[in-house]
């Protein structure tokens, strides 16, 4: 069939929305009508080159929609099921899945690479394949994707709500509470209020942290971390260490969250004299691919038992935490509406992204 989507054609250039061709799912696929998609800073990876992948690929990773067709075999969803779909998908049999460590699936490691599962591919234009960001491709009015990628949701859950918790929401709350192990009475810095950061500040507020201190150069950033949970705001890692100095009485802080757009490795070092001892600095951010160097005080690092961790996905369990958060959400405890700063056509995608370049927004949102 025909379907509409934003294909990206190589480094740099800008988001093309044309008709292109979608096959049919294949056995343990499922094909899925998109209702929204968000506008992740991870698809301007692709634009970058931090993350590498193979053009022409049709972006998006954050999308929800309802199930149109199954394939073969398929038995976790049928025709007319709600889903939200996972950037990363799990099979729940390989060592990580029967750990309890499902971000970190077998299956993970093919996402980058643009085909689905089996080598082949769904999306095909102007004579060539397409690949689909991290298997989904939810820049596409529909898609074909893996059934270990779909979570299926309650009946009735506005679509456009559940789209934020396939990607944005559900990372950043776990950097904070799992991967962050945030706990009640803490003091949490989280460096980058965009769409990842303000939800590390959700998970920060749930889990009881007393102060939250979220850190950007955006005056508007600043602005609406405060309405998400923030207690405290500056603009610079060095303006922040003043504040929880003060607040901790110089101990400093317990765990400090780097959701900036992209994590370079001078960040470090600054990251690290935020947190006291057995403080945890968690790296949500994306690095550069081709740099291998980080700063820090080795010394402070051993005498304080201070911790440098990373998160993919908030090391979140995307069967578990998915419908999880929409039920917080469902209880007034978690903001989703609020999350959205502006909704875009998929022709005004290009838009959208200049708009979150130019710190606009906290996340966009594409309807269909």
């Amino acid at each position: 069939m025909k379907t509409k989507a934003a294909v990206l054609w190589g480094l740099n250039e800008k988001w093309q929305v044309e008709e292109i061709d979608l096959d049919p799912p294949n056995e343990g696929e499922v094909q899925v009508k998109l209702a929204a998609s968000g506008l992740c800073h991870s698809d301007e990876h692709l634009v970058t080159g931090d993350i590498p992948i193979p053009f022409p690929v049709v972006g998006g990773h954050e999308g929800a929609g309802i199930v149109e067709a199954v394939g073969a075999n398929v038995t976790e969803v049928a025709e007319g099921d709600p889903v939200v779909l996972s950037f990363l998908p799990a099979c729940g049999k390989c060592s990580y899945c029967a750990r309890g460590m499902t971000n970190l699936c077998d299956l993970g490691g093919a996402v980058i690479l643009g085909p689905q599962l089996d080598g082949t591919y769904r999306f095909h234009t102007r004579g060539e394949d397409a690949g689909q960001m991290c298997l989904l491709g939810t820049f596409s009015e529909r898609t074909v994707v893996p059934a270990a990628s779909v979570v299926k949701i309650d009946e009735g859950f506005p679509l456009e709500k559940a789209a934020l918790v396939g990607c944005g929401v559900t990372t950043g709350f776990g950097s904070a509470t799992r991967a962050g192990e945030v706990r009640a009475g803490d003091v949490v810095v989280v460096v980058g209020a965009g769409g990842i950061g303000v939800n590390a500040i959700q998970g920060a507020r749930a889990a009881g942290a007393r102060a939250i201190v979220a850190v950007d150069p955006v005056e508007y950033k600043r602005a609406k971390a405060g309405e998400f949970g923030a207690t405290h705001t500056a603009e610079s890692m060095d303006e922040a260490w003043n504040v929880v100095s003060e607040l901790t009485r110089g101990q400093l802080a317990d765990v400090c969250v780097l959701t900036t757009d992209v994590a370079e490795g001078s960040y470090i070092e600054p990251a690290l004299s935020l947190v006291g001892k057995r403080g945890r600095v968690i790296v949500t951010a994306i690095g550069h691919p081709d740099e291998h160097t980080m700063s820090g005080n080795l010394f402070e690092l051993t005498l304080y038992e201070k911790q440098i961790r990373g998160a993919l996905f908030g090391s979140s369990n995307p069967q578990h935490d998915i419908p999880r958060l929409l039920e917080l959400y469902n209880l007034g405890q978690l903001k989703l509406d609020e999350l959205v700063t502006a909704e875009y056509q998929l022709e005004d995608i290009n838009q959208g992204y200049q708009d979150m370049r130019d710190g606009k927004n906290i996340r966009g949102m594409i309807r269909f």
